[in-house]
Protein backbone atom coordinates (compact mmCIF):
# COMPACT_ATOMS: atom_id res chain seq x y z
CA UNK A 1 0.00 0.00 0.00
CA UNK A 2 1.24 3.47 -0.91
CA UNK A 3 2.74 5.21 1.72
CA UNK A 4 1.20 8.88 2.08
CA UNK A 5 3.23 11.63 3.80
CA UNK A 6 1.70 14.99 4.54
CA UNK A 7 4.42 18.14 4.83
CA UNK A 8 2.46 20.67 6.73
CA UNK A 9 2.77 24.19 7.52
CA UNK A 10 5.27 25.20 4.57
CA UNK A 11 6.06 28.45 3.38
CA UNK A 12 7.06 28.08 -0.17
CA UNK A 13 5.73 25.00 -1.67
CA UNK A 14 8.52 25.17 -4.62
CA UNK A 15 11.05 25.20 -2.23
CA UNK A 16 10.10 22.40 0.09
CA UNK A 17 8.96 20.39 -3.03
CA UNK A 18 12.68 20.80 -4.67
CA UNK A 19 14.27 20.27 -0.99
CA UNK A 20 12.61 17.00 -1.02
CA UNK A 21 12.84 15.96 -4.27
CA UNK A 22 17.24 16.67 -3.47
CA UNK A 23 16.37 14.53 -0.29
CA UNK A 24 14.83 11.43 -2.44
CA UNK A 25 17.82 12.25 -4.79
CA UNK A 26 20.15 11.54 -2.47
CA UNK A 27 18.83 8.31 -0.99
CA UNK A 28 18.76 6.79 -4.29
CA UNK A 29 14.97 7.29 -5.15
CA UNK A 30 13.38 8.36 -8.44
CA UNK A 31 10.63 10.97 -8.15
CA UNK A 32 7.06 11.76 -9.81
CA UNK A 33 6.84 15.92 -9.66
CA UNK A 34 3.22 16.21 -10.60
CA UNK A 35 2.49 20.18 -11.05
CA UNK A 36 -0.80 21.63 -11.49
CA UNK A 37 0.03 23.21 -15.07
CA UNK A 38 3.14 23.74 -17.19
CA UNK A 39 3.85 27.40 -15.28
CA UNK A 40 4.37 25.24 -12.10
CA UNK A 41 6.40 23.07 -13.77
CA UNK A 42 8.61 25.63 -15.33
CA UNK A 43 9.20 27.61 -11.75
CA UNK A 44 10.12 24.00 -10.08
CA UNK A 45 12.47 23.06 -12.79
CA UNK A 46 14.31 26.54 -12.83
CA UNK A 47 14.52 26.59 -8.60
CA UNK A 48 15.52 22.82 -9.01
CA UNK A 49 18.68 24.04 -10.75
CA UNK A 50 19.52 26.00 -7.86
CA UNK A 51 18.80 23.26 -5.30
CA UNK A 52 21.07 22.30 -3.25
CA UNK A 53 22.67 25.33 -3.65
CA UNK A 54 26.31 23.35 -4.10
CA UNK A 55 24.66 20.47 -6.07
CA UNK A 56 22.81 19.24 -8.98
CA UNK A 57 19.19 17.05 -9.03
CA UNK A 58 19.09 15.73 -12.64
CA UNK A 59 15.86 16.28 -13.67
CA UNK A 60 13.70 16.64 -16.81
CA UNK A 61 10.34 16.54 -18.57
CA UNK A 62 8.63 12.40 -19.22
CA UNK A 63 9.25 13.29 -22.59
CA UNK A 64 12.32 14.42 -22.71
CA UNK A 65 15.36 11.31 -24.32
CA UNK A 66 16.61 10.90 -20.95
CA UNK A 67 13.69 10.62 -18.89
CA UNK A 68 14.01 6.73 -18.17
CA UNK A 69 17.51 6.76 -16.79
CA UNK A 70 16.68 10.73 -15.04
CA UNK A 71 16.10 10.39 -11.50
CA UNK A 72 13.63 13.20 -11.26
CA UNK A 73 10.45 13.91 -13.45
CA UNK A 74 8.78 17.33 -13.64
CA UNK A 75 5.42 16.46 -15.02
CA UNK A 76 2.16 18.51 -15.43
CA UNK A 77 -0.08 15.38 -17.24
CA UNK A 78 0.31 12.07 -15.92
CA UNK A 79 0.03 10.43 -18.61
CA UNK A 80 3.59 9.03 -19.27
CA UNK A 81 4.99 7.58 -15.97
CA UNK A 82 8.02 6.06 -15.92
CA UNK A 83 8.80 4.39 -12.69
CA UNK A 84 6.30 3.64 -8.99
CA UNK A 85 9.03 5.19 -6.67
CA UNK A 86 8.00 8.65 -5.14
CA UNK A 87 5.08 10.77 -6.43
CA UNK A 88 5.28 14.27 -5.22
CA UNK A 89 2.02 16.15 -5.80
CA UNK A 90 1.59 19.83 -6.13
CA UNK A 91 -1.92 19.57 -7.34
CA UNK A 92 -4.43 21.12 -5.54
CA UNK A 93 -6.68 17.66 -5.80
CA UNK A 94 -5.03 13.92 -5.63
CA UNK A 95 -2.98 12.05 -8.34
CA UNK A 96 -5.84 9.53 -9.74
CA UNK A 97 -3.06 7.62 -10.11
CA UNK A 98 -1.17 7.45 -6.52
CA UNK A 99 -1.75 4.33 -5.67
CA UNK A 100 0.59 2.96 -7.93
CA UNK A 101 3.30 4.57 -6.32
CA UNK A 102 5.35 3.28 -3.13
CA UNK A 103 5.10 6.54 -1.50
CA UNK A 104 3.10 9.60 -2.28
CA UNK A 105 4.31 13.47 -0.67
CA UNK A 106 1.60 16.35 -0.38
CA UNK A 107 2.97 19.74 0.46
CA UNK A 108 0.61 22.17 2.44
CA UNK A 109 1.56 25.72 2.35
CA UNK A 110 0.10 28.49 5.26
CA UNK A 111 -2.47 29.63 2.31
CA UNK A 112 -6.01 29.14 3.58
CA UNK A 113 -7.30 27.77 0.13
CA UNK A 114 -4.55 25.26 -0.14
CA UNK A 115 -5.22 23.92 3.64
CA UNK A 116 -8.62 23.18 2.68
CA UNK A 117 -7.59 21.42 -0.65
CA UNK A 118 -5.44 19.60 1.55
CA UNK A 119 -7.75 18.72 4.13
CA UNK A 120 -9.94 17.39 1.43
CA UNK A 121 -7.42 15.26 -0.02
CA UNK A 122 -6.40 13.71 4.14
CA UNK A 123 -9.47 12.77 4.07
CA UNK A 124 -9.60 11.17 0.48
CA UNK A 125 -6.75 9.15 1.35
CA UNK A 126 -7.88 8.46 5.00
CA UNK A 127 -11.58 7.07 3.66
CA UNK A 128 -9.97 4.65 1.74
CA UNK A 129 -7.73 2.98 4.70
CA UNK A 130 -4.20 4.74 4.14
CA UNK A 131 -2.44 5.11 7.09
CA UNK A 132 -1.23 8.88 6.89
CA UNK A 133 1.90 10.38 8.42
CA UNK A 134 1.94 14.40 8.98
CA UNK A 135 5.22 15.96 9.48
CA UNK A 136 4.73 19.97 10.67
CA UNK A 137 7.60 21.93 8.56
CA UNK A 138 6.98 25.27 10.62
CA UNK A 139 10.24 25.35 12.40
CA UNK A 140 12.26 24.03 9.95
CA UNK A 141 14.12 25.71 6.42
CA UNK A 142 12.97 22.57 4.26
Amino acid sequence: MTQIDFYTHVEDKLRAACALSAKAFSLGRKVTVFCANPETAQRFDRLLWTTPAIGFVPHCAPDDPLAAVTPVIVDCHGEKLLHDEVLLNLRPEWPPFFSRFQRLIEIVSLDDEDRARARERFRFYRDRGYEIRTHDLSNTNA
